[in-house]
């Protein structure tokens, strides 16, 4: 059996709140190595494991928590390109949530 369509890849992600990622999958698939390349944490940079499963053919949910405690969700759709993320994080006042939708292209 081969491996999941995104492992071996590169796609910078264009989420709607105007942050960019770089993110690049291992070929195996099971870590990801991610750049903020714009957005408040510009120059961040990460290699996470990646929790996974192909929910359909192209479409994969894959997980991870970052060492910040910030733990991160995406649905991404290869055949259309896009991501819904879902992130959870710290603040002073406890932890908050954020949902937001995004496309990929290719790198």
């Amino acid at each position: 059996m081969s491996g999941p369509t995104y492992a071996g890849r590169t796609f910078v992600f264009r989420v709607d709140n105007g942050v960019v990622f770089r993110n690049t999958c291992t070929a195996d698939g099971t870590t990801l190595h991610y750049e903020t390349l714009e957005g408040p944490a510009k120059g961040a940079e990460e290699t996470v494991i990646l929790h996974t499963a192909e929910v359909a053919p192209g479409l994969f949910m894959l997980g991870w928590v970052e060492e910040s405690g910030m733990t991160i969700t995406h649905l991404m759709n290869l055949n259309a390109l896009t991501v819904h993320a879902f992130w959870t994080y710290e603040t002073g006042d406890g932890r908050a949530a954020e949902l937001h939708a995004g496309v990929l292209e290719p790198a």
